[in-house]
């Protein structure tokens, strides 16, 4: 498609020469004119008598679009597109901190898809992983971004009219950086900082200065959540005992001060001021949380406060919730999630109702500011290039007045990105399996699990026992490769969940085979897994990690693959080693494998047993044993 531009495009230059290629479309003196012109906040588009427009009142809502025009404008019919943006803000959060650090060049990819989605901001989420002049164990070893690099992203971003600025912890959430023993002057607990103490408010001084100084952003997240054990550890010890709240909003005020000093406006999560108000003070959720008067009168209101909220698809759940913010007296943002946290995928069943539901809630009640985590726990085993049918999901709702129709996401994902969104679809059922709930409204992550767990010690077998787990993976398998498509460009995302199926279609339910036939004495048939299907299982574990380790280096920074590998050096490892146990006991050498003399238990009570889904583990360790990877005496 050629194209000819008319109007101010001065601004819109570099951003529209990144997107030529991608659009499939050269700017040429015979391409149809395109009159660019602004617009009193709407985004109008549309094609008359063979010449197009644009009007547009912020510059990302151009590359928007730009990117309807080409994908109605191919055909040549006339079309005429007006959209109102429902979200001042609206864009992701890349979890930089759990290994999978983003190259230059998969973020600038990223953008040029958030880009043509009409998406606005995007919040780097980072712990540890950017640089602190002084603090050289500061994202040691984990591959951190430099300033430069940073600065890097921002320019690239804003090019688009994309908003980039960090989201930082000034609390909680810093284990990677406590464990070193260089640093332990700065540590409370595992994960928490000593407030109170001159060096680490100078700490928190340079954290903000260092992850603030690339962006030309004035937004910064502080972080601020999941700080249960604040003030428990070395705080105890030289203070005494303090409530929670006290030493929190002392904190608060300290790193408010910081910010503001610096001509930054922050926002931090939200739920360690409902925990602390909740009876018992641990439950996010709990329906009977009330702010008292004195609570909401010491909390800071020059802080946003981020609702976060992964899991619910009740209308009512989130109205409730967004009621109980209120009294904080704080400006609200809100905080969704896609999520392909602990899973070699995507749940798209729970992420794409709750989010849905989150989105519809969140225009109804005024909140003007939405953002899509995709967070990375226990390593990240899966990757945001998979999310993006649920970032067009969010994309869509920000401008669409009321909920946006399948079809409309489906073609605009098609166009976007360059893929199905049936196919995108596929990858729910890693893990939406038999015995799972509808939409895997409990996150069962057996594609993590089923694949990490001990042939001979069967951690999950009880778990999955019945389900017929081997025919569901070899349908899904099939799914996937029958979906691919060799000319997409991003075809290549697909490569790892269908080998993963090859894998679990055979390893899944091998545990119980085996069992079973140990039980039996059925010498016979151990020995054909022994010498057969282990084996066999062992090369598709080695096929699955080669793909794994191209898809990683392609998209990350190498710091973090070598937990992976080691993960699945340990799968192939122990395959070998129950080859060799199995053989030693058929083969009469031992009189018993221990291993299999163990009765299979359930691994949690909480799971399809109870009517909550397959089951779900959090941390590759408990799925790998039951025995002891670390022991801490003080985990302060």
């Amino acid at each position: 498609m050629k194209l000819r531009f008319k109007g101010d495009t001065t601004d819109l230059q570099a951003g529209i020469q990144l997107l030529l290629q991608e659009l499939h479309i050269t700017v040429e003196e015979d391409g149809v004119i395109v009159q660019v012109e602004p617009s009193a906040g709407d985004l109008e588009v549309g094609l008359e008598q063979g010449k197009a427009y644009i009007r547009y009142g912020l510059k990302h809502q151009f590359f928007r679009g730009l990117g309807l025009l080409v994908q109605h404008g191919r055909c040549g019919e006339a079309f005429q597109l007006q959209e109102k943006q429902q979200f001042d803000t609206i864009g992701p959060m890349f979890d930089l901190s759990r290994n999978a650090i983003l190259t230059l060049d998969s973020f600038k990819f990223m953008l040029n898809k958030m880009a043509l989605m009409g998406l606005n901001t995007v919040m780097l989420y980072m712990e540890d992983t950017y640089e602190i002049s002084g603090e050289p164990y500061f994202g040691y070893m984990r591959g951190r971004y430099s300033q430069a690099e940073l600065k890097e992203i921002d320019d690239y971003a804003d090019q688009f009219g994309i908003e980039a600025f960090p989201s930082i912890q000034t609390l909680a959430h810093l284990e990677e950086f406590l464990k070193w023993e260089p640093v332990k002057h700065y540590k409370d607990t595992k994960g928490a900082l000593l407030v109170g103490e001159e060096k680490t408010d100078l700490l928190v001084e340079q954290m903000i200065e260092a992850a603030s100084a690339p962006f030309r952003s004035r937004k910064i997240h502080i972080g601020m959540d999941e700080a249960e054990e604040l003030g428990r550890g070395k705080y105890l010890d030289l203070n005494g005992f303090a409530s929670r709240f006290d030493i929190m909003t002392t904190h608060l005020e300290k790193v408010l001060k910081v910010a503001q000093g610096r001509g930054l406006k922050p926002m931090m999560w939200s739920d360690m001021f409902l925990k602390l108000a909740s009876e018992g003070g641990g439950d996010y959720y709990n329906e009977d949380t009330q702010i008292s008067e004195e609570m909401a009168r010491r909390i800071p209101k020059d802080v946003d406060l981020v609702y976060w909220d992964y899991v619910h698809t009740e209308r009512d759940e989130y109205e409730s919730l967004i009621a109980k913010h209120r009294p904080l007296g704080c400006n609200l943002v809100f905080a969704g999630a896609v999520w392909v946290f602990n899973t070699f995928g995507v749940n798209y069943g729970l992420s794409l109702n709750a989010s849905d539901t989150a989105l519809q809630v969140c225009k109804k009640e005024g909140i003007r500011e939405v953002y899509a985590t995709m967070w990375g726990d226990d390593g990240m085993e899966s990757n945001p290039f998979i999310a993006l049918l649920g970032l067009q999901l969010y994309a869509e709702h920000a401008y669409s007045e009321e909920k946006p129709d399948w079809a409309r996401i489906s073609e605009r994902v098609k166009f976007c990105t360059g893929i199905e969104a049936d196919v995108y679809l596929q990858l729910k059922y890693l893990d939406e399996t038999p015995g799972s709930e509808p939409d895997n409204r409990k996150q069962s992550n057996p594609s993590k699990f089923l694949l990490y767990q001990d042939v001979l010690l069967g951690m999950f077998d009880k778990q999955i026992e019945g389900l017929d787990m081997s025919a569901h993976y070899a349908k899904v398998e099939q799914n996937i490769r029958s979906r691919r498509d060799d000319n997409a460009a991003l075809d290549y995302l697909f490569e790892v969940p269908e080998k993963l199926c090859g894998v679990l279609r055979q390893k899944s339910e091998i545990g119980i085979e085996l069992k079973r036939a140990y039980d039996a004495k059925d010498w016979e048939t151990l020995k054909h897994i022994a010498t057969n299907v282990l084996p066999a299982i062992g090369e598709a574990v080695r096929e699955l990690r080669s793909a794994h380790r191209t898809q990683w280096l392609s998209m990350f920074k190498p710091f973090g693959w070598e937990v992976i590998d080691i993960r699945y050096g340990g799968v192939i490892n122990r395959l070998e080693t129950a080859s060799f146990r199995l053989l030693e006991y058929v083969e009469g050498r031992i009189g018993r494998v221990e291993e299999l003399e163990e009765e299979r238990l359930l691994y949690s009570t909480t799971n399809r047993f109870t009517n909550k889904g397959v089951g779900w583990c959090s941390y590759y360790y408990r799925m790998a044993s039951p025995n002891v990877f670390f022991h801490v005496l003080n985990p302060f």
